[in-house]
């Protein structure tokens, strides 16, 4: 299956460390060699890119590695493909506009009878499944919310029982964002980690790389990353349980949803 990162601060930070490691299981330590992307929220703005081709290999991925753009929220992806080709039209992430907002999303997993979730306006580029539940979903919140909601938890509850519905087709482990919030959802595995003042060493598990974070930061900077395997081998990662969402802001955990008991 692919693989998730992500990274919600509350100050521009760049995520070369963790890309660092990141990109060797495209193709490397990792069997995900059908192509990679990588979006960042920057400013106001967005940027975003994709590749086809494994990132271990790729002259562009090196390029993000060494090039430390700074950013409050950003979503990559590295593919294992099993539904649709190898190609530029199926790499994630994938984005559409809601409420004036680029809307960033990047999916693993693989879910079954997808072809029958009902589309709005948005409709897909590519042969996924994944681009296929990404447009489902922004037609089921645009939908609901023609206009962004005044309560933000509508919009969060709503978009926690759309992602168990896909749940219940497959595994579905989701990045999601507007550029504001930073959202992720829990199939089978999805693990982050929370950095902040004190800040210590870490170590990746996929390069022979160190940094100590104390030389980069100041005590008031929050930066959390998620994974789906935790990237360095030295410091505690929590695992999300099957069916959670987490809503994240400026790095800090904003709400959380869980599965309703049967």
């Amino acid at each position: 299956m692919c693989e998730l990162l992500g990274m919600s601060a509350n100050v521009p930070t760049d995520i070369c460390f963790s890309f660092a490691g990141f990109l060797h299981r495209g193709g490397g330590t990792g069997p995900h060699r059908d192509g990679w992307g990588i979006a960042f929220y920057e400013e106001g703005g967005y940027r975003e890119f994709r590749d086809p081709h494994p990132s271990v290999d790729s002259p562009i991925a090196r390029l993000i590695r060494d090039y430390p753009i700074k950013s409050h929220i950003v979503i990559s992806h590295i593919r294992q493909a099993n539904v649709g080709q190898v190609r530029l039209a199926n790499t994630h992430p994938f984005t559409r506009e809601m409420w004036g907002r680029p809307w960033c999303y990047a999916h693993n997993g693989q879910l079954e009878g997808w072809q029958e979730l009902p589309l709005g306006v948005c409709r897909p580029i590519g042969s996924t499944d994944s681009e296929h539940a990404f447009c489902y979903l922004m037609g089921e919140l645009r939908h609901h919310f023609p206009e962004p909601p005044e309560d933000p938890q509508a919009l969060w509850a709503l978009l926690h029982r759309c992602c168990e519905r896909l749940r219940s087709k497959g595994v579905f482990n989701l990045l999601l964002s507007d550029g504001v919030r930073l959202y992720s959802y829990c199939s089978t595995k999805l693990a982050h980690i929370t950095r902040r003042a004190p800040f210590g060493e870490a170590n990746l598990s996929d390069a022979e790389l160190n940094v100590n974070f104390a030389e980069h930061t100041t005590e008031h900077d929050v930066v959390s990353v998620l994974a789906t395997e935790p990237l360095t081998d030295n410091e505690d990662w929590v695992r999300m349980v099957p069916g959670e969402l987490l809503v994240w802001h400026d790095g800090e955990i904003l709400a959380r949803f869980l599965p309703e008991a049967d």
